[in-house]
């Protein structure tokens, strides 16, 4: 099986988006971080599979091409609730409950990084898979 291993984006803040990634995924962790000659500091967010890489770049601004970052979460409430208690409103609540076998909500960090995060609501692939709702 094959997952993706890492992302790896430029922001103006490691801070700003390490420290919504800390209350939105508490399962992920610090990997590594440093300082790279001639690209900046930087800093890998995530678990033993697969993470976030982030370098510090002032000015860096994210490309409209990039649209979101999608994150499976099981309890879609859940991260909710504590991205509320950290003070983080969500972007677009308008696919939260569009579709009978997944939870979507969207939220925008301080760096402007767009976050999808998706709750399976069924096991079943045929189900998560379907697009025609």
């Amino acid at each position: 099986m094959q997952i993706l291993e890492h992302i790896h984006v430029n922001v103006n803040s490691i801070t700003a988006t390490v420290g919504f990634l800390e209350v939105a995924v508490p399962d992920f962790h610090f990997r590594g971080s440093g300082d790279a000659q001639g690209y900046g500091s930087w800093a890998h967010f995530g678990d033993e599979n697969s993470y976030i890489a982030v370098t510090e770049l002032p000015g860096a601004e994210i490309p409209p091409e990039l649209r979101h970052i999608g994150l499976v979460v099981e309890d879609i409430e859940a991260l909710m609730k504590r991205l509320d208690k950290a003070r983080f409103e969500p972007a677009d609540v308008s696919a939260l409950d569009e579709h009978p076998h997944r939870r979507r909500v969207y939220y925008i960090d301080g760096n402007g990084l767009d976050w999808e995060f998706v709750e399976y609501l069924s096991g079943d692939e045929a189900q998560r898979n379907d697009y025609s709702k």
